[in-house]
């Protein structure tokens, strides 16, 4: 099964009676998955955008857009308007695969790996974590990087506070530091 079917049989009635909520359409959800890898070189080298392009569309199985620079920067040497990263936004199926994806194999793919930081959420019950590399992904092959790059996920959901979120987070998979 995968992981949006069981969130869907058995996960989100679960949720429901441990946060005492009593309209089903209360419980908290997974709405996008944001993925973000910066590339600074890219104003030397033009092409590093779409080899980073590249390596996100086999990461996520989606193509990833040019994040665009807003202002110019001469200390950077920075047009504005000038592509400076990627970015991915994830819905549906594919934000689901990808999540049971990172929180199975990927994350514990980390060195040292305790797990992941409670400090990660905001205060709309977001989560931020950051990779120091995208080789932690098994789909990217090591010979064909020329550099490594860190990327950052964003999981969005519609939680309206963290005790929510880490609950919601928590049955699904992720694996959150043992205090």
């Amino acid at each position: 099964m995968s992981l949006k079917q069981i969130l869907e049989t058995e996960i989100k009635p679960q949720l429901q009676n441990q946060l005492a909520l009593a309209n089903p359409m209360a419980v908290p959800s997974v709405t996008k998955v944001v993925i973000n890898v910066g590339v600074g070189e890219s104003t030397a080298n033009p092409q590093l955008i779409d080899k980073v392009k590249e390596q996100m569309a086999v990461v996520t199985g989606q193509r990833p857009i040019a994040a665009k620079a807003r202002k110019s920067v001469s200390a950077f040497k920075l047009r504005a308007g000038q592509p400076i990263g990627v970015k991915v936004t994830l819905r549906g199926e594919r934000m689901y695969h990808f999540l049971e994806k990172l929180f199975k194999i990927v994350l514990p793919r980390v060195r040292d790996f305790k797990g992941v930081k409670m400090t990660g959420f905001d205060k709309f019950g977001n989560y931020n974590l950051g990779l120091a590399e995208q080789t932690l992904f098994p789909e990217i092959e090591f010979a064909k990087i020329d550099k490594v790059r860190g990327l950052q996920i964003t999981i969005v959901t519609n939680a309206k506070d963290v005790e929510k979120a880490k609950a919601l987070l928590e049955s699904l998979g992720m694996p959150f530091e043992k205090s």
